[in-house]
């Protein structure tokens, strides 16, 4: 079973999924790759939800720079390889696909990794926003780019 809730944020409304396992999904109110929900998805309360909700606010707060959450995003080995790479990188810094394809053992694959970076489940905890393009300009994030560009802001680290 999949449970689900929603949060309002100051990037606005965000939906929160957690399974057994752990946090799921976190979309945003207009999502590039919306989820299809079936009958496993049930609307509750959830230790990983009510945990991620927190993290979030202190996140927004200012007051968290890291996510202590267990994860389960649903993805190819390849996509879970660079959800894992884009893990590693530390608030307030930006890296570029290229970056995360080399961190990520797939240095030829830039492509690929924008289209992986582009699927990442649970965006915020684990950071896509960080991922520029290579000349540092922002580029498309599944909440879009003023959300992108308000995530960067508050972390300091805003490119060109």
């Amino acid at each position: 079973m999949i449970v689900f809730t929603t949060i309002d944020s100051p990037v606005g409304p965000l939906l929160l999924a957690a399974d057994a396992d752990g946090l799921r999904l976190i979309e945003f109110s207009e999502p590039r790759h919306p989820v299809n929900r079936g009958a496993q998805w049930q609307e509750g309360s959830h230790p990983t939800l009510d945990a991620t909700r927190t993290q979030l606010d202190e996140y927004f707060a200012g007051r968290r720079t890291g996510f202590d959450l267990p994860l389960s995003p649903q993805g190819t080995l390849f996509q879970r390889d660079i959800w894992a790479a884009l893990a590693q990188i530390p608030y307030g810094q930006t890296v570029t696909y290229g970056d995360v394809a080399s961190r990520a053992g797939h240095p030829g694959a830039v492509r690929a990794v924008g289209s992986a970076v582009g699927r990442n489940p649970v965006p915020i905890v684990v950071p896509c926003h960080r991922v520029v393009g290579a000349d540092g300009s922002m580029t498309g994030f599944s909440g879009g780019l003023p959300v992108k560009r308000q995530l960067l802001l508050l972390e300091g680290a805003v490119p060109a």
